[in-house]
């Protein structure tokens, strides 16, 4: 970068097509003006809360990680999942508490099975998108509203992280969750959510701007390391902070510069930092997942007080080659949500972090002969030293093909809505039980509000 040649103009040029690449800019709080009733409902004394999302990107084939172990319905789950089915003596057995059934995990998880019977862990079963309760009777005649494109990659993750299955707007629940509350983060330039994952619906707010990091640290300019790119860096700043006549190039030239002093002010908050003594396995769901333990053992001195992280673990599209690939998926799955928790503990965050995973849908419970394919209802884990353990919360679905939760070839119909399960995360996150509404506008469709998984 030739700065000496470039004008202002120059320099924003480039800035905003090569410089800024992959970052996402910090909230204009100027911008998130949070209305009288969000300020009325915000805790006297908050303590800091996170929530981890993790998305298993592609379609988590649930029935295979938690399997009923009772004899007869073991046998109707195997009847149906031919080759796919995971052999009774080889599940890793729990007892969900207030469940009389017998169940168990994949042999892939152990670290999931230590977590639950320790009472860490958490299922919501059989969730999914749903504009309202749907029988399968219903869905047949088609006599009752469902969400547009089931089955479709693509649409499904899409309405998995906005606040209703209708799919209007382009905030995500997330990022709704955090306007609502951005204001206990004023003493922080940091947005209050941020991806580790790239760009993302879930974490978009109408107010609040997503902040993007990478495994290893904030994103930084090129050639602006050592003695000569520091002289590079103070260049190119002195010329955004220049005033400019055109309000556009203005706002971007003020937004680039805070966002490279938030980017040097938060590698810095980690250069500082001590190590985790936690070891965290390989892989990139554990790298990502370390550094998001990271940025929270640095909260204080970024001055954050609620915070929604973004996640991923894409491959979970197991058509071909499921017998080997899904295993795999969840020993990293188990491994690096064990590594987290265990950081968590290590940093005395245990009790104010959750993790909960999101996929955008189960997969059938019949198979194809090599995998499964795209279904609808899953289940969901949900992690932390607030969550009560051990549980499953919702409704398991009906095995049987042709029966009461069968949309076709085992595709379960949810019983409990996405909606129902963001908005338990976000009570527990601190939003008020009266403006659940805001964030969730179709929230009043179904029965409850709260399913239950906090204390």
């Amino acid at each position: 970068m030739n700065l000496p040649s470039c004008s202002r103009r120059d320099v924003l040029i480039h800035g905003a097509r090569t410089a800024l690449a992959g970052v996402c800019l910090p909230t204009v709080h100027g911008l998130a003006t949070m209305h009288e009733a969000a300020l009325a409902n915000l805790p006297a004394n908050p303590e800091y809360r996170a929530l981890v999302c993790v998305l298993l990107h592609g379609g988590n084939d649930a029935a295979n990680l938690i399997v009923p172990r009772d004899t007869a319905a073991h046998a109707q789950y195997a009847t149906a999942r031919g080759n796919l089915a995971v052999a009774r003596d080889q599940l890793l057995p729990i007892t969900p508490i207030g469940d009389t059934r017998q169940w168990g995990l994949h042999p892939s998880v152990p670290e999931l099975r230590t977590l639950f019977e320790g009472g860490k862990l958490a299922v919501v079963a059989n969730v999914g998108t749903l504009l309202q309760p749907i029988t399968r009777a219903q869905y047949l005649a088609r006599s009752v509203p469902r969400p547009a494109h089931l089955f479709s990659h693509s649409d499904q993750t899409t309405l998995w992280q906005l606040p209703s299955a209708q799919g209007e707007g382009r905030a995500g629940w997330g990022g709704r969750l955090c306007d609502l509350m951005v204001s206990l983060n004023s003493g922080s330039a940091l947005s209050p959510t941020i991806s580790v994952a790239g760009s993302n619906r879930l974490l978009q707010g109408q107010t609040v701007i997503p902040y993007g990091i990478g495994q290893t640290g904030a994103t930084s300019l090129y050639n602006t390391g050592g003695a000569t790119g520091a002289r590079r860096l103070a260049t190119l700043r002195a010329l955004l902070r220049q005033d400019s006549p055109h309000v556009l190039e203005q706002q971007l030239g003020d937004l680039t510069d805070q966002s490279i002093e938030l980017s040097t002010t938060i590698q810095a908050a980690l250069t500082a930092a001590p190590a985790l003594a936690t070891t965290f396995p390989s892989g990139s769901l554990a790298n990502q997942l370390k550094m998001v333990a990271r940025l929270i053992g640095v909260r204080q001195q970024l001055g954050a007080l609620r915070q929604v992280f973004f996640v991923r673990l894409a491959g979970w599209d197991t058509h071909d080659n499921q017998l080997t690939m899904h295993p795999q998926l969840l020993q990293q799955l188990s491994q690096a949500l064990a590594a987290f928790q265990n950081a968590m503990i290590e940093l005395g965050t245990e009790q104010v972090v959750t993790t909960a995973t999101l996929s955008e849908f189960g997969r059938s419970l019949t198979g194809n002969g090599r995998g499964s394919d795209h279904g609808w209802g899953g289940h969901a884990l949900v992690l932390g030293g607030a969550v009560l353990g051990r549980r499953i919360f919702g409704t398991m679905p009906d095995l049987a093909l042709g029966g009461p939760d069968d949309a076709g070839a085992g595709r379960f119909i949810p019983t409990t809505a996405v909606e129902q399960y963001a908005a338990t995360l976000a009570r527990w996150f601190g939003v008020a039980p009266n403006q659940l509404g805001e964030v969730f506008p179709r929230l009043a469709q179904f029965s409850s509000s709260n399913l239950g998984c906090f204390g």
